[in-house]
């Protein structure tokens, strides 16, 4: 399991290194050794659904670490991942999933995930809350660079990352920090989703 996850760090140094214009049949090929798609642990989405990474493979993934009752950074992240997600092409948005993951598996129950999607308006097919137990968590915080801490009983302190995955689960870009511009980001996913088949 350790080899897998430098595997998959180590390709936040090999960003964008994927110039393959042809389109990808991606369910027809070996999962990659930097693909998040090899770690084998459960999640569950907001429909009270267990699922692995894997089930998501064959679209370009967009993901977040939140936590739902974060009253600074993540309404931020929140609608900055709205904002990306209202930007991607019409033609591209069956091959984009916008995921946000719950750093705060205690609180953030599946049924608090379904009611925080219905408040922001991220209801659609488009969009996927996650939440696993501690370690699982923990080990995918990691694996985005993503470091948070629990600093009261209700708070944490995290990074704000927002990271976009190839439709192989191997990490194509990141963006860092609250405010910035997102048009790189938005570029490098039509640059991804067109790719998808």
């Amino acid at each position: 399991m350790k080899k897998i996850i430098l595997l998959v760090i180590a390709s936040i140094f090999i960003l964008g290194c994927n110039s393959n214009e042809e389109k990808q049949n991606i369910k027809d090929k070996p999962i990659t050794d930097l693909s998040i798609y090899n770690l084998p642990e459960k999640w569950t989405n907001q429909d009270g659904k267990d699922i692995e990474l894997k089930d998501l493979r064959g679209k370009v993934l967009v993901m977040v670490m939140i936590y739902t009752s974060c009253k600074s950074a993540c309404p931020r992240l929140v609608a900055d991942m709205r904002n990306i997600e209202s930007k991607i092409p019409e033609e591209y948005k069956d091959k984009v999933q916008m995921v946000l993951v719950s750093i705060d598996p205690t609180v953030d129950t599946p049924k608090r995930l379904k009611d925080f999607s219905i408040e922001n308006k991220m209801t659609g097919n488009q969009w996927v809350f996650l939440r696993s137990n501690e370690e699982n968590t923990r080990e995918f915080a990691a694996v985005l660079a993503v470091n948070y801490k629990k600093i009261s009983p209700i708070d944490f302190s995290h990074s704000n990352i927002i990271s976009v995955f190839n439709a192989e689960g191997e990490l194509a870009f990141q963006q860092e920090g609250l405010g910035v511009s997102y048009d790189k980001t938005v570029s490098k996913i039509k640059e991804e989703a067109a790719k998808v088949e």
